[in-house]
């Protein structure tokens, strides 16, 4: 039936005959030109944009639409009976209705709407979070690891005297976007990417990719770790939500083939508050277990999977957060806790059933002073001026976090092997196609 109809349609498309005559539609206006209007006319009109602001009110409802074609946006005014259900900031529109007179000295005129069609929605911005594509090649090892893979041509004509590097400096694939998105959220507030990421971690484990994608978000006035906590925990359960009522047929056969009994294990982490413990808990938690572990748990040591795995099962399989881990073991830009006997950094880290760490975040920091001493005993502070920059002008107490999308998918599906959870799995000694 479908190829049938596919065949009729090319066939009509073709076909020299006339095409049935539709009732004519609304005149089609950019925003510029709405806004050039001088005297409007009673004729319905269209136009199509973004909404770029919503001031709903009892009896009317106020839209600012933009279409790129003007710096200035078109007020919209329609009644609260035609917003639609899933309108938000960012969403796309077309709005039919009559050009008037404005009442406002700013503006001209402005859209008396008749209709509003949601065409997009906008469901990322609903928290507020903009979208960045952030770079893929750049000049920092944001982790401070060195795992970081060199970008260099394949072929290289350099002339005598010639700076050797083809950026000028040595550039790496990135190994996650997060110093990137601490600038954007100096504008934005909150703003997150999705792309590909790249670790030089010579490791062959089920857990592990030298290739793999991350959600990384970035949160500006934040100055407590619950609160990047408590954003993990949404993402985590919302996504999972809709994951799990949007695709049933799919998450429901690997539940029956792949893992058996993992989907009440799901259900448990969905209803159930994730459990919240500081690292040094997490070792003294450890050092009492009954089983002896291949790595002996200390303080100022890092976990083992080991040693993760154990956490979640002494937790009765609920995610758990480990927070402010030993200043010595985290990367140069998180939080100093200024704390004793035990120095600390504001980080966080989210283990899971199954993987061990799925999340890990922090609190940054934001002290001018404390961060540039800390990149002067690493020999990094003239790679890292711009990065100090951004304390110097307007910077505010702010965090994130970063997800590893293939894990993510091996704990709702109980794929053990994550080169299982990506179509082209690149790995120590394996890069096909």
């Amino acid at each position: 039936m479908f190829g049938a109809r596919c065949v009729r349609l090319a066939l009509r498309r073709c076909s020299s005959a006339p095409l049935p005559k539709h009732a004519p539609t609304a005149k089609l206006l950019r925003v510029q030109e709405a806004l050039e209007v001088q005297n409007p006319t009673k004729n319905d009109v269209r136009v199509q944009g973004w909404v770029r602001s919503i001031r709903s009110q009892k009896e009317i409802l106020f839209l600012h639409v933009s279409d790129g074609s003007s710096l200035e946006n078109l007020q919209v005014v329609a009644g609260p009976g035609l917003e639609p259900r899933e309108l938000t900031f960012g969403s796309s529109v077309e709005v039919q209705g009559k050009l008037i007179r404005s009442p406002h000295k700013r503006q001209n005129v402005e859209l008396a709407a008749e209709s509003i069609r949601l065409v997009g929605t906008c469901d990322v911005l609903d928290n507020g979070y903009l979208h960045v594509h952030t770079p893929i090649i750049t000049a920092n090892d944001c982790e401070g690891a060195g795992e970081v893979f060199q970008l260099e041509p394949a072929t290289k004509d350099v002339e005598p005297g010639e700076n050797p590097h083809f950026f000028n400096v040595p550039a790496f694939l990135t190994v996650s976007g997060q110093l990137h998105l601490e600038v954007m959220t100096g504008a934005f507030s909150k703003a997150f990417t999705f792309g590909p990421t790249f670790r030089a971690d010579n490791s062959q484990s089920r857990r592990h990719l030298a290739e793999f994608y991350m959600v990384e978000a970035e949160l500006a006035f934040v100055d407590s770790l619950q609160e990047i906590m408590q954003v993990i925990e949404d993402l985590f359960k919302k996504v999972t939500d809709a994951v799990l009522s949007k695709c049933p047929d799919d998450v429901g056969l690997f539940h029956k083939h792949v893992a058996p009994g993992l989907e009440g294990k799901l259900e448990q982490m969905l209803k159930n508050r994730f459990i919240i413990m500081s690292y040094t808990e997490a070792i003294e938690t450890l050092k009492r277990a009954p089983c002896v572990f291949t790595y002996k748990p200390e303080w100022g040591e890092d976990l083992q999977r080991e040693h993760e795995k154990y956490l979640v099962e002494h937790c009765g399989g609920i995610p758990v957060f480990v927070f402010n881990y030993p200043y010595d073991l985290k990367p140069f830009y998180m939080r100093d806790n200024e704390d004793g006997p035990h120095h600390t950094v504001a980080a966080v880290d989210l283990l899971v059933p199954g993987i061990g760490e799925l999340c890990g975040g922090s609190l940054r920091e934001e002290r001018l002073d404390l961060l540039q001493s800390r990149l002067r005993r690493m020999g990094q502070e003239d790679t890292f001026q711009w990065y100090l920059e951004l304390r110097q002008f307007g910077s505010t107490p702010h965090g994130g976090f970063g997800m590893g999308f293939e894990r993510y998918l091996q704990c709702i599906l109980g794929v053990e092997n994550i080169k299982d959870a990506i179509p082209f799995p690149r790995f120590p000694h394996s890069c096909v196609l």
